[in-house]
């Protein structure tokens, strides 16, 4: 395991009309926190469950090289966006090939996922 930069790519609370995003964002912040005080660089990529979204992601899977990209929960366990995940997967697996790939179960654990791949 190697230690590097991680990408975190999740849903953008904001983008979900009549949604309060406010606690997820803070949840997010925190969880973000929680990498710093790891001492690991992190970059945060949220995005919106479609074609833009996905370009949005292999941009940001392609400005540096990462040692791990997190997928988040809300891409991941919502039913209706499996289609959107197995092509976020993909996206990685193609552009960020020497990643690992991890999953996170909520914001605040998102550095737990990573460190069960990095060091």
């Amino acid at each position: 395991m190697t230690q590097g930069p991680v990408l975190v790519v999740g849903l953008d609370p904001t983008r979900f009309p009549d949604w309060d995003p406010e606690p997820v964002l803070a949840a997010i912040a925190r969880g973000h926190a929680r990498f710093a005080e790891q001492g690991i660089e992190a970059d945060l990529c949220l995005t919106a469950a479609d074609a833009d979204g996905e370009q949005t992601i292999v941009a940001a899977l392609t400005r540096k090289e990462y040692a791990c990209v997190v997928i988040g929960g809300g891409i991941r366990k919502h039913d209706p966006l499996v289609g959107f995940f197995e092509r976020v997967v993909n996206l990685v697996r193609r552009h960020a090939s020497g990643a690992a790939i991890a999953f996170n179960s909520t914001p605040e654990d998102t550095v737990d996922a990573a460190l069960r791949h990095l060091r």
